[in-house]
């Protein structure tokens, strides 16, 4: 899987190594966003969810970055 650096926005590649994720070759930064991994969300998150229109910016609004 590839994506986009959150801190530089240059284009990662998946990283060859013991962590699962992306790598950012231009400043290193790492995340696992594309695995889905610690996306984990309550009963209570789930149902706003459903009833808003726009799901991403929901979920993302309330998850705090981890790196």
């Amino acid at each position: 899987m590839r994506c986009m650096c959150r801190k530089c926005g240059t284009y990662m590649v998946q990283a060859d190594d013991e962590k699962l994720g992306c790598i950012c070759p231009e400043c290193f930064n790492r995340c696992n966003d594309c695995l889905g991994t610690n996306s984990v969300i309550s009963r209570e998150e789930l149902a706003k969810l459903k009833e808003n229109p726009n799901l991403v910016a929901l979920f993302m609004a309330g998850r705090e970055d981890d790196e």
